[in-house]
């Protein structure tokens, strides 16, 4: 894998393991003249989620629950094949597996807190809407 850009960062110091990614090349539907055909451009990186021990506990708990639906036996797969270079095609899917494990492994948003609105502006919102109105019958009932 010389000349590949990476480590990929997930966030923080926390990056995609090399040593756990398995990658399979086949032939691209993508684009691309005679040479597509013979030549295996597709990639698909796959990441033994469920295994894994790159990931502290808590993000690894997080993703397991959060990327359910795509994992098949803990195992997480990206595709790609929008490049006529595989090598491209690499980086695309290495990229792409870091930014969903980004995703999966985010804190959960912090739960809102009500406001109350302050009197003054309901106040003024209310008296504004009177005013409209008023100016609105003021159009009718007009015979010229």
């Amino acid at each position: 894998m010389e000349g590949m850009s990476g480590p990929y960062p997930i966030r923080g110091s926390v990056s995609l393991p090399e040593a756990e990614l398995m990658w399979r090349f086949s032939r691209s539907s993508g684009p691309g003249g005679q040479h597509v055909n013979t030549s295996d451009s597709q990639v698909e990186l796959r990441f033994d989620l469920a295994a894994t021990n790159a990931l502290p506990p808590v993000w690894k708990e997080r993703a397991l629950e959060r990327l359910a639906s795509r994992l098949v036996g803990g195992v997480l797969t990206v595709r790609a094949s929008e490049h006529r270079s595989q090598w491209r095609n690499r980086e695309t899917a290495a990229v792409r597996l870091a930014a969903l494990l980004a995703e999966a492994t985010a804190p959960p948003p912090k739960p809102r807190r009500a406001t109350k609105i302050p009197r003054g502006i309901n106040e003024r919102r209310l008296r504004q809407k009177k005013q409209r109105a008023e100016t609105k019958r003021g159009r009718q009932g007009r015979d010229w």
